[in-house]
């Protein structure tokens, strides 16, 4: 790896900013592109990985060796010019997974898989196995608040890895132990039913070592952690059950400690601070009903009392029209849900699906909800909530920059 020259396009995703800067650790010289700044870009700036904001064929050197691009840069996208210059040069193209599968190669993998929970469980393994002196290497889907990255590099030939099974991405691994932390009806765009999405985790059962899901962490006990709500506890006894397969001979008391001193990940229950208002504001990743309705009710239980404010920004026309009526039922749970424009991602518009219909829908089923027109609009909309409102800017989109620009400076 020493001395190659990789490009990476869509740099700034969560994983393609991890592997970029494992590519880096290994001593590859790493250039990227994306089509705006965000933290993870600004993060690999300052640790000397440069990246272009915005796409064009001459970001891509013509003595790269190897390009990788997201899932996002496909034919018609903002990327995609720089995929064409590639293959023009002759450079070899591999998907995000598909390089991360090549660099778990050779190593003892530990993958962790599931609808919900798999960021949150993948930092508190790796945590657990730091603590115990394993030295993993780590890649995990969020900025970990206990080393400031979505990367953490180890010198043991142990590797955590979390693993998406959108488009079966997670069968580009055959893991030596497999986490499952759940399965749910998700990624509508590529699975077709919750049988299809079962057949693809029963693949990636055959392929694994060692598989660890519910019916054997559900025993697990767990002591009071930092992190709130039941879905953390289950994270955490996922994470527990997994570590010792992976080292037997940790204690439960060792495991125990650490766990209770996980201090979370970016934009999963993440406190932000005081807005002008003087409400308390939070940020949460929360992209599918069931994950809403976990965060909603943790809230409540953290915050007995307190008037739980969502403003909710759907991702993917996709997963909002056929997840619609779930989407609804979780967000009639929160006192008032304001609900943005639909992130497209890497759809096209959709004007059948309407975050006006999906306010009206919730309203249906006894919510509180309302419309609104995008980041400006919710920026306001949040300056206005008080002491004594528990305010969420919750989704896989950007909702949370909003936030950002409404709190106290």
């Amino acid at each position: 790896m020493k001395g190659k020259k990789i490009h990476m396009v869509g740099i700034g995703g969560i994983g393609m900013s991890a592997l970029a800067q494992l590519y880096a650790h290994e001593g590859a010289i790493v250039t990227g592109s994306d089509r705006s700044e965000q933290p993870t870009t600004q993060m690999l700036e300052k640790k000397g990985i440069p990246v272009f904001i915005g796409s064009h064929a001459t970001n891509v050197s013509t003595d790269a060796e190897l390009l990788v691009y997201s899932d996002a840069i496909v034919e018609g996208s903002e990327g995609y010019v720089e995929r064409q210059r590639a293959q023009e040069l002759g450079i070899k193209e591999m998907s995000y997974f598909e390089a991360l599968g090549k660099v778990a190669d050779g190593k003892k993998t530990i993958a962790v898989a599931g609808t919900n929970g798999k960021t949150t469980t993948t930092a508190m393994l790796a945590k657990i196995l730091i603590d115990a002196g394993l030295d993993p290497t780590v890649v995990v889907g969020s900025i970990v608040s206990e080393w400031g990255s979505n990367f953490r590099a180890g010198k043991s030939n142990l590797f955590v890895v979390e693993a998406c099974e959108y488009k079966n991405h997670f069968l580009k691994f055959s893991p030596a132990v497999l986490v499952i932390t759940n399965i749910e009806f998700e990624h509508t765009d590529f699975f077709t039913s919750l049988a299809d999405v079962e057949a693809a985790f029963a693949q990636a059962r055959a392929q694994a070592g060692v598989v660890v899901e519910h019916a054997q962490y559900a025993k697990e006990s767990v002591p009071d952690l930092l992190v709130p709500g039941e879905f953390n506890r289950d994270n955490a006894r996922a994470a527990k059950a997994a570590a010792k397969v992976v080292a037997p001979e940790l204690t439960d008391a060792g495991v125990d400690a650490s766990l209770a001193m996980f201090r979370g990940t970016w934009r999963r229950f993440e406190y932000k601070g005081q807005t002008l208002g003087g409400a308390d504001l939070y940020d949460d990743y929360a992209h599918h009903p069931t994950a809403i309705h976990k965060t909603i009710t943790a809230a409540r239980e953290k915050f007995p009392g307190k008037q739980v404010i969502v403003f909710f920004h759907p991702h993917l026309y996709s997963r909002t029209r056929d997840l619609f009526d779930e989407f609804a039922t979780a967000l009639a749970t929160a006192d008032q849900t304001y609900v943005l424009p639909v992130f497209a991602a890497r759809e096209p518009h959709d004007a059948a699906v309407s975050n006006v219909a999906l306010a009206g829908a919730i309203q249906k089923k006894g919510g509180k909800a309302e419309a609104v027109g995008g980041l400006e609009e919710t920026t306001e909309k949040i300056k206005s909530f008080g002491a004594g409102a528990l305010v969420f800017t919750m989704g896989a989109g950007d909702v949370y920059k909003a936030g950002e620009q409404a709190l106290a400076k």
